[in-house]
């Protein structure tokens, strides 16, 4: 019996040995929503009131990043962290990335390892050094672009190179291509010539990340322009991309802090949310909007095998003037989250909050670090519901199995080795969770 119990346990490390190194894109993406971002932090700068590099974690926003507040994000029903985080600013004259920077991001980075999250890290706006190019670039500026890119992300992914599947490289942030009609061909062509770029960087560094997802971004990362306009790159490595989205739309709603001469701020959104004789009622952007704009992601992406990462996506929590609804905005903040969850899940997409850390409103924060709790419980209840309502579109590597007649998808479900439900944390034993066998 002792015999056939080694035997079962050494034919199950085999096993999941293998699926690990099998899993694709698609089979990652299904476990990384919802995701949070770690926002306004190791993006910041340039800070000039700064003289340590270090220290521009907290130039935006004043709450250094420990393992509590990750341990707090991961308790919180997150499964993935973004880290917008900026690299050109932290060279030295040699174009060498400052090895304090590189090892605070990669404490930060192991914070949400030890939790066992996924990472996504990207270079970020970064002062804009190439995201703000496209309207100027040349043949030249390309070139050296390129030439700074391989340097950049060579060092990224050898610091990196070890790191499992649950490390994820993103190339860029929110590339300024795209929006010129007279000059779109060649913004579109210069924006897949940095990603090729990037890919093939990461790749000649070898070891994990030879198979390592990377994601590459849409130009302006605008759903509707990537529909439109957007080519991929090349990847010697089959099944293992991921393409980056964001949304914050209709932007009256989400970003916009006071009415313009060109039209009001919308207070409200959804349709049973509307408040009588308001002139910050929507005329567009509900809910026939936002479903649609992510079902074209299916439509060009996902249904074709390729995951798509909404990177960034939020809506502003305000404070209502006199004589507004304050609770029918509340409603509003979380009949958008929810419904934008919701659909990018349903759709093959993984939904990443915004989250600055600013406590302040009008603001887009959810998770206070400084006192580890929820700034904004509207927004956070509808990602948290909007998960739960939805269902992944997309076999993993354990396919939905049949129960007394009837399919049940895993959704996340802890099953025994029957694939019957499990309604509690099981005790010893072994379990699937995730289209992957645990022991416990």
């Amino acid at each position: 019996m002792k015999s056939k119990l080694i035997t079962l346990f050494a034919l199950l490390f085999v096993l999941n040995s293998n699926a690990a190194s099998a899993q694709t894109a698609m089979d990652i993406a299904a476990k990384m929503y919802p995701g949070w971002n770690l926002g306004n932090t190791l993006e910041a700068g340039p800070c000039s009131w700064l003289s340590n590099d270090v220290d521009y974690e907290t130039g935006w926003q004043g709450t250094k990043t420990t393992q509590e507040i990750i341990d707090y994000v991961k308790e919180k029903g997150f499964r993935s962290v973004r880290i917008p985080c900026s690299w050109h600013i932290h060279m030295d004259s040699n174009h060498k990335i400052k090895k304090q920077w590189m090892d605070r991001v990669q404490e930060i980075v192991d914070y949400c390892i030890k939790d066992s999250l996924y990472v996504v890290l990207n270079d970020h706006y970064d002062n804009g050094w190439i995201e703000r190019s496209f309207d100027s670039q040349t043949p030249q500026s390309i070139e050296q672009n390129c030439a700074m890119l391989d340097n950049m992300w060579q060092q990224i992914a050898t610091r990196f190179r070890d790191y499992d599947h649950h490390l994820l490289f993103a190339g860029l942030n929110e590339p300024d291509a795209g929006r010129d009609d007279n000059n779109r061909k060649a913004e579109i062509d210069a924006l897949v010539k940095y990603e090729q770029t990037f890919i093939n960087t990461v790749r000649a560094t070898g070891g994990n990340n030879a198979t390592r997802v990377l994601v590459v971004q849409g130009p302006c990362t605008d759903i509707s322009v990537s529909y439109d306009y957007a080519e991929l790159p090349i990847d010697p490595t089959p099944s293992a991309l991921m393409f980056e989205v964001h949304f914050y739309s209709p932007y009256n709603f989400c970003q916009m802090e006071k009415d313009e001469s060109w039209g009001n701020a919308f207070y409200y959104w959804g349709a049973s949310n509307h408040f009588p004789s308001s002139t910050h009622n929507p005329y567009w952007g509900e809910e026939d909007f936002v479903i649609s704009e992510l079902e074209k992601m299916k439509e060009k992406f996902t249904s074709k095998g390729i995951p798509v990462y909404l990177g960034e996506f939020g809506a502003l929590w305000r404070t209502m003037p006199s004589g507004e609804s304050q609770n029918k905005h509340n409603a509003s903040i979380y009949a958008w989250y929810k419904t934008v969850t919701q659909h990018a899940v349903s759709n093959g997409i993984i939904p990443v909050v915004w989250d600055t850390n600013y406590s302040q409103r009008p603001s887009g924060t959810i998770i206070d670090r400084n006192n580890l709790s929820i700034y904004c419980q509207r927004a956070y209840d509808g990602i948290i519901e909007g998960c739960a309502a939805a269902s992944w579109p997309f076999p993993t590597l354990i396919e939905d199995v049949t129960i007394n007649g009837a399919d049940h998808s895993f959704n996340h479900q802890i099953y025994d080795l029957q694939g019957r439900p499990l309604p509690d944390i099981p005790e010893k034993g072994i379990y699937i969770m995730d289209g992957m066998k645990y022991v416990k």
